[in-house]
């Protein structure tokens, strides 16, 4: 007799920015989202793995960066940022913001998933958890203690905090040194 055992089937869902942002602020650091999915996708079977990217319009600078992720593996959803407003001293503030779109992946894609892994300390990700717990999925989230609403933290399945993944952060740059 032969048994057929398969592998939970994965989703990732990766907010770029909130984890580059968190990498930067707390360790002067960059994410080796190389690694990250690596990890997220362990003795499992990989469904889909999308990043999403904020940019500014007509800017080339992400161009190297999102090839970068679509060569790992991952789908690439871009957005450009939008003016939302300028102060009364000029300064312009922009925004973008990923949270609907990776909602709306993470519900287009449960009826193929056992698994959904969320790289973002946002706490605006509580409720969707939930939903999917309640449809029999196992929620994980990666991201930095630091920065994750603890809301989301007491939601999901497993925690882990990124720095506790080995090589998940990019050596530090050493003063003077110029990267090409």
């Amino acid at each position: 007799m032969q048994y057929v055992v398969s592998r939970p089937r994965v989703g990732v869902f990766i907010d770029t920015q909130n984890l580059y942002h968190s990498a930067r602020d707390l360790l002067e650091r960059t994410v080796n989202f190389e690694t990250i999915l690596r990890y997220a996708t362990r003795e499992r079977e990989l469904v889909h793995a999308i990043a999403y990217t904020v940019e500014r319009e007509g800017e080339a600078t992400a161009r190297p960066f999102i090839y970068k992720l679509s060569a790992l593996g991952y789908k690439v959803r871009r957005m450009n940022l939008t003016l939302h407003h300028v102060t009364e001293g000029g300064k312009a503030i922009y925004e973008g913001n990923w949270d609907m779109g990776i909602v709306a992946d993470m519900v287009r894609l449960l009826d193929h998933l056992d698994v959904v892994v969320l790289g973002s300390g946002d706490g605006d990700f509580t409720d969707v958890v939930e939903v999917l717990q309640e449809r029999g999925k196992r929620v994980e989230v990666i991201a930095f203690r630091e920065h994750t609403a603890q809301k989301l933290i007491d939601a999901a399945d497993r925690f882990t905090h990124l720095p506790d993944i080995e090589d998940a952060l990019m050596p530090a740059r050493q003063k003077g040194e110029v990267r090409g």
